[in-house]
């Protein structure tokens, strides 16, 4: 891989993303209407349950740590489709950017993006509710790994089944994540779930994440094991989705990049 060029990618979303309020409202427009949303939610809540102060901080922050895995599979997704809308593909193998590099800009693109809106968020939870994420401590830094490699791998299957069937399946972009989100038990225990639905949970790994945070917001602690799984579960689904997206993308090669639109 070149660093110049993935630079260059980079530097290309970046331009788009200055130059788009489209991307600007997705990035902090939404973001701070959905923790209005559940803040407010959640305050009415605590009025019927007093003695259950926890209420806020376990909703908010679960809202606020999912954000990060549809912000990072956004980005994969979002991107790849902006090049299959604006019949782009071609112009970029043409060039010497490899498949890799490619890649690596998404990740990049979606880590710097991150960066961005989850900081505001946290200063939008602040200012409304006077509650500090950072209430996690030093579980704070595996947790938002492990929501990154919940995205990524997500953004990166559902631009493996973009790129196999088209932008007529483009809605997945979109909704997959949700899809999934009902079983990763973000406001609520994996227990609330019915039996069927507890054994689906056992298979998505940020659901171990959430466990763990509500255990912390609880206790102040939690068993560090519960993220050791959801890492293994997770390196396991992102190494098999890059197989699936790369796999996708010769197929692509074979048929012609012009096949794809």
């Amino acid at each position: 891989m070149k660093f110049n060029r993935i630079y260059a990618l980079v530097l290309r979303f970046y331009y788009l993303f200055r130059h788009s309020w489209d991307r600007i409202g997705d990035a902090f427009y939404w973001p701070t209407i959905d923790l209005m949303i559940w803040g407010l939610t959640s305050t009415f809540f605590k009025s019927f349950a007093p003695n259950a102060p926890q209420i806020i901080l376990i909703v908010l922050s679960g809202h606020m740590f999912w954000l990060i895995v549809c912000r990072a599979q956004y980005e994969i997704t979002v991107n790849l489709l902006e090049e299959l809308w604006n019949r782009n593909m071609i112009n970029i193998f043409v060039s010497p950017i490899k498949f890799s590099e490619w890649v690596t800009s998404f990740i990049i693109v979606g880590l710097s993006k991150a960066a961005m809106s989850f900081p505001f968020a946290m200063l939008v939870v602040y200012l409304a509710y006077k509650i500090e994420i950072l209430f996690f401590s030093w579980y704070f830094v595996p947790i938002i790994l492990l929501m990154f490699m919940t995205g990524w791998w997500v953004g990166f299957f559902v631009s493996g089944l973009i790129l196999r069937f088209g932008t007529k399946v483009q809605t997945l972009a979109w909704t997959f994540a949700w899809l999934i989100g009902p079983f990763a038990a973000i406001y609520y225990p994996v227990s609330t779930l019915p039996g069927w639905a507890q054994t689906i949970a056992l298979f998505v790994p940020a659901s171990y994440v959430f466990e763990g945070a509500r255990e912390i917001i609880y206790n102040g602690y939690t068993d560090p094991t519960k993220f050791y799984i959801s890492f293994s579960i997770n390196l396991v689904y992102l190494i098999l989705s890059i197989a699936f997206l790369y796999s996708s993308f010769k197929k692509v090669l074979e048929k012609g990049l012009v096949k794809v639109y």
